[in-house]
């Protein structure tokens, strides 16, 4: 009977993740280049043979790799990657990680994220541009024109988020290891004048979220049970 009661309390435990991480993401539907989280469960076994007993790990997190659609602003700030790479923002927490494209110039010339913070290069130093000539012309592979002139270009990315990585921010995730910069490759570049949206499907994610109210519910009653036939087996026994 104990091991049904601890069974279950392991899956409701394990559900209450997996509706966070739902809860996460309708609530990002709209956030411009955010990526939904999945978690993966496993079975954690206890003893060996026919008295063994599987009960359901917490899981683990990940980032989904789905593309969010692209949606055109004509803001010569706004950029959205093409391809399988991440913009490179310094934060107080470090090196941030973000599809978020949304960028301004303030009076000193340096490209700012939404929320403030440097765009960097290739080379993870902050863009400098000249704040008198107006918006920059953005080329296929992130550099950056003013009057015809070179004057930088943006650092696009890439990194493996892992398990259970941390967000920063809205759309950004804290590399667990130092980013690699994307060079030389076709199928990645930047698109200016446009955004990339949220990859949150909120059909699925609702669905998804009955689902998991149907299996704690039903969990619950497991352990409304469990406990109910262990009161019986304790007043029977108490009474011989």
């Amino acid at each position: 009977m104990q091991d049904s009661l601890y069974v279950a309390l392991s899956s409701q435990i394990a559900l209450e993740r997996r509706l966070d991480t739902i809860a996460d993401n309708v609530a990002n539907a709209s956030t411009i280049g955010f990526r939904a989280t999945g978690v993966k469960f496993e079975d954690v076994v206890s003893g060996t043979g026919p008295k063994s007993v599987s009960f359901a790990s917490s899981g683990k997190t990940y980032l989904s790799t789905a593309h969010g659609s692209m949606t055109e602003t004509g803001n010569p700030f706004d950029f959205a990657i093409q391809g399988d790479a991440w913009f490179a923002i310094e934060t107080p927490a470090g090196t941030v990680m973000t599809r978020d494209g949304r960028f301004s110039m303030n009076e000193n010339g340096e490209l700012m994220s939404i929320e403030g913070y440097p765009v960097l290069d290739g080379g993870g130093a902050p863009i400098q541009l000249d704040p008198r000539n107006g918006p920059p012309k953005a080329g296929a592979d992130g550099s950056l024109r003013q009057n015809d002139q070179l004057v930088g270009a943006i650092g696009l990315y890439d990194f493996d988020p892992g398990e259970n990585f941390v967000r920063y921010s809205n759309s950004g995730i804290v590399p667990a290891r130092a980013p690699e910069p994307v060079t030389d490759r076709s199928d990645v570049g930047v698109a200016q004048g446009f955004l990339e949206e949220s990859n949150v499907n909120p059909v699925l994610e609702m669905t998804r979220l009955i689902q998991v109210q149907r299996a704690f519910e039903n969990t619950a009653a497991l352990i409304r049970q469990s406990a109910s036939s262990t009161d019986d087996a304790i007043k029977t026994l108490g009474s011989k």
